[in-house]
C-alpha cells in the first residue's frame, strides 16, 4: 500500500533552514522609492475672484435659484435629486444589465487575482513525485551491493520544494505594484458606473428637450396655419395680396421642415437610452421623458480642489497608476541585485515498491544558489532607466489629470452661472415676444397691421419659444455635468464594498 509524503515529513535540516529563509526574505528590506501620495491642490476657488454662490432665477419651470454649498456632500444616488421615478427606475435597471459595467466587474477580477497570484511567491514551490522505472544496464555495473541483476525496477518518491528568498523586496514590490493597478481597476469601474449613469441622466433630458422642441414647433406650425387662413380671408376680400400670402406659405413650410430633424434626433435618443440599459432599440425603455416632470435640484455641492482629488475616480486611477510605476522602480532595481534560491528534497527509493518506506530507502538533500547578474549587454540598467522615466511619465499624467479634474468643476460653475443668466433672460424674451404677437394678431384681424410686421413678430415669438426650451434643458445639464465633474458620490454607493475585490475585501498592500 502507498503512503502519501507531504512538506511536514521533510528532515529537520531541511524544515529548520527553509523557515529561517522565509523569515530572512519576509523581514528584508524593499529596495526603491517608498510610495507618497502626491500633495493636494492648495487652491479654494475655481475662478481668480470669489464666485457667486447663488444664481439667478426665472419665472419657469426648471428656472428656480441654485444655491452652491462648499463641502456639500454627494449622495451615492445623485440623480435622485431630479424626482423621476422613470429615470431612477431606468438607471437602476441599466446598472445591472450594462455591458460596459460587466466588462469592468470583469476586468477588476482580473486585476485581483493578477495579486493574489503574485503573492504566491511569498510562500515555497512545493511538489510531490512518484517515478516507478525499468532499468537495464550492462552487467559490468551492475551494482553486487544489491541484486547484482542488470535488469531491475526502480521506484522513487519524493517531495521537492524550492524558494527564492526577496532579499530586496522585489517580489513584495511587484506585488505592490499589481494591487495598486487593481485599485486603479477599481476606479476605473467607478468611472464607468459615473460616466453611463450621467449618460444616461443627459440622454433623458436630450429627449425631454427634444420632445418640447417637438411640441412647441408643433404648435408654431398650428399659429403659423391659422395666420396663413386669416391672410387667404383677406386676399378674398381684396384686403391682402398675393405675395403676402405666399410669404405665410413660405414661413408654414419652413416650420414643417425644422419637425422631421427633432423627430429623428429624438429616435436616435430614444436608441441610446435603450443602449445605454442594455436594450436593443425594439425594446421599450419604459415612460417618455418630460422637461416639466424633472426637478431642478435646489442645492449644489461645490468640493474644493483639495477635495476633488479624493473624489474624482478618474484622479484617484491616475495616483495608482503612479504608485504602481513606482513600486515596478523597486522591482527594476531588485533583478540588479543578488538573487539567492534554496532547493531541498527529501525522498524513498528501491528496487521494489512494497519495500518504499523500509528503513534505510530514504534520502534527502539541502543545497542554495546565488545568482548575480554579472553581464547582461545592459539590459538590466536600461530596464531600471526605463521604469525611472515611468515613474516621471506617471507623475506628469497625474498633476495633469488633476488640472482637467479641477477645469471640468470651473467648467460646470461657470456654465451653470452663465446659463441661468441665459434663462432669465430668455424667459423675458419670450414673455415679451408672446405678449407681442397676441397685439399683432388683434391687430391684423382689424386690418390695423401690416402683413410683415405680423410674420416679424410670429418670427421673433417662434425662435424666443425654441430658445426656452433649450435654455431649460440646459441648465438641467450643467447640473448633471457638476455631478459628474466632482465623481458623482461613488463612495456612498451602497454596492462600492462589492466592487472592492473579487471576493468582497480590499487587500491591504
Amino acid at each position: 500500500m502507498t503512503r502519501l509524503i507531504n512538506f511536514r515529513s521533510l528532515r529537520k535540516p531541511v524544515a529548520a533552514a527553509l523557515s529561517c529563509a522565509i523569515a530572512v526574505a519576509l523581514t528584508g528590506c524593499a529596495v526603491g522609492p517608498d510610495y507618497k501620495r502626491p500633495a493636494a491642490p492648495d487652491a479654494k476657488e475655481y475662478a481668480p475672484t470669489p464666485m457667486a454662490r447663488s444664481t439667478e432665477a426665472a419665472d419657469v419651470k426648471g428656472g428656480q435659484a441654485q444655491q452652491l454649498v462648499q463641502s456639500m456632500d454627494i449622495p451615492g444616488q445623485w440623480w435622485t435629486l431630479f424626482h423621476s421615478e422613470p429615470l431612477n427606475a431606468l438607471i437602476d435597471d441599466a446598472l445591472k444589465h450594462n455591458a460596459d459595467v460587466e466588462a469592468a466587474h470583469a476586468a477588476l477580477k482580473v486585476a485581483w487575482e493578477a495579486v493574489y497570484a503574485q503573492r504566491g511567491a511569498y510562500f515555497p514551490t512545493v511538489d510531490a513525485s512518484i517515478n516507478p522505472t525499468r532499468q537495464d544496464i550492462a552487467k559490468d555495473v551492475a551494482s553486487a551491493v544489491a541484486s547484482g541483476a542488470d535488469l531491475y525496477n526502480l521506484t522513487t518518491a519524493q517531495v521537492s520544494v524550492s524558494y527564492v528568498l526577496d532579499l530586496w523586496g522585489g517580489n513584495r514590490r511587484q506585488v505592490e505594484s499589481l494591487a495598486a493597478q487593481a485599485d486603479a481597476q477599481r476606479f476605473q469601474l467607478e468611472a464607468t458606473y459615473l460616466t453611463l449613469t450621467s449618460n444616461l441622466v443627459n440622454a433623458a433630458i436630450t429627449e425631454a428637450s427634444l420632445r418640447a422642441q417637438i411640441a412647441t414647433t408643433q404648435q408654431i406650425i398650428e399659429e403659423q396655419t391659422r395666420i396663413l387662413a386669416i391672410l387667404q380671408r383677406q386676399q378674398a376680400l381684396g384686403d391682402v395680396s398675393e405675395a403676402a400670402v405666399a410669404v405665410q406659405v413660405t414661413a408654414l413650410e419652413q416650420s414643417k421642415a425644422t419637425l422631421p430633424p427633432l423627430q429623428k434626433q429624438l429616435a436616435q435618443q430614444i436608441d441610446l437610452l435603450a443602449a445605454l440599459s442594455g436594450r436593443t432599440p425594439d425594446q421599450d425603455v419604459g415612460a417618455p421623458f418630460e422637461l416639466d416632470a424633472l426637478q431642478l435640484p435646489a442645492e449644489l455641492p461645490m468640493s474644493l480642489p483639495a477635495q476633488l482629488v479624493e473624489q474624482r475616480p478618474d484622479v484617484r486611477a491616475a495616483e495608482e497608476q503612479l504608485h504602481s510605476a513606482s513600486a515596478q522602480v523597486g522591482v527594476a532595481i531588485a533583478n540588479r541585485l543578488p538573487n539567492v534560491q534554496i532547493d531541498a528534497a527529501f525522498g524513498r527509493a528501491s528496487e521494489k515498491a512494497s519495500e518504499l518506506f523500509s528503513a534505510g530507502n530514504g534520502f534527502w538533500n539541502l543545497g542554495a544558489s546565488v545568482t548575480q547578474p554579472l553581464f547582461d549587454g545592459g539590459t538590466l540598467k536600461h530596464k531600471q532607466r526605463g521604469a525611472e522615466a515611468a515613474l516621471q511619465q506617471a507623475a506628469a499624467q497625474y498633476r495633469s489629470t488633476v488640472l482637467q479634474a479641477v477645469q471640468n468643476v470651473a467648467d460646470s460653475l461657470h456654465a451653470i452661472d452663465a446659463d441661468a443668466q441665459t434663462l432669465a433672460a430668455t424667459e423675458r424674451a419670450e414673455r415679451a415676444a408672446a405678449h407681442s404677437l397676441e397685439v399683432a394678431k388683434r391687430q391684423l384681424a382689424l386690418g390695423d397691421l401690416s402683413e410683415s410686421t405680423m410674420l416679424n413678430s410670429e418670427l421673433a415669438w417662434r425662435q424666443t419659444a425654441l430658445a426656452l426650451v433649450q435654455a431649460r434643458a440646459a441648465r438641467y445639464a450643467d447640473t448633471v455635468a457638476l455631478f459628474q465633474a466632482l465623481g458623482g458620490g461613488w463612495w456612498h454607493r451602497q454596492d462600492v464594498a462589492n466592487v472592492a475585490s473579487s471576493d468582497g475585501e480590499h487587500p491591504a498592500h
